[in-house]
């Protein structure tokens, strides 16, 4: 019977690869529908990229909450609870960190977005698709480690850039412009773009972990 407790008793490891995938590859969407967007200056297109940046919000709030669900009624995990959960709760907040980019761009709706916030933008969606490959090889890491590895190292060298390109645009910033206004809303909006690439590398620093404890 499936419901049995000997059932439950049974490994279920497969089915956690799949929901991570998805919430990576969700991931990825964003981050390139943030990034195709950037470019765009009227109101209409900023709410447009808003609305579809929500749905997959939304989305990926379904897919972490699904993976919660299975963890209480699954048994056997392929690696610890608390593993799985901050893995998926911080890819979750990627994604989160996303929707917060452009919710604030379709509010304040600034000047066009800088080159300096294109490159950070570029640097998000550069560890978006880092994290989907780390995330592919979850089942095999084991045995394989060295892609996960590279992996968390690539995804700390961008953090690192973001860091440079956001702290040098500041100082720009408060030097050229003029209007408080718009610095209030042009340094909220580059402030959320490298704090996306924080979140970004605290995956990185989760699946490092991974790599000390079980590879």
């Amino acid at each position: 019977m499936k419901n049995t407790f000997f059932s439950r008793l049974a490994p279920k490891e497969s089915k956690f690869y799949p929901l991570l995938d998805q919430l990576s590859e969700t991931l990825v969407k964003a981050a390139d529908t943030l990034v195709s967007s950037l470019p765009k200056s009227t109101p209409e297109e900023r709410e447009e990229t808003y609305r579809k940046i929500k749905d997959l919000e939304h989305e990926g709030d379904k897919l972490s909450q699904k993976i919660l669900d299975e963890l209480s009624s699954t048994f056997i995990t392929p690696f610890d609870r608390e593993d799985i959960h901050d893995l998926a709760s911080s890819l979750d907040d990627v994604i989160d960190g996303i929707n917060s980019c452009a919710e604030r761009i379709s509010l304040y709706n600034p000047r066009p977005i800088s080159n300096s916030g294109r490159t950070i933008g570029d640097l998000i969606r550069q560890g978006a698709n880092c994290l989907n490959r780390a995330v592919h090889e979850l089942d095999r890491f084991r045995d394989k480690p060295k892609t996960l590895r590279e992996c968390c190292v690539e995804l700390h060298d961008i953090e690192t850039q973001a860091d440079i390109v956001y702290a040098l645009f500041i100082k720009q910033l408060f030097e050229e412009e003029k209007d408080a206004i718009e610095i209030i809303k042009i340094k909220d909006i580059m402030e959320t773009l490298e704090e996306t690439t924080d979140a970004v590398d605290h995956v990185g620093k989760l699946l490092a972990n991974l790599i000390v404890k079980y590879a």
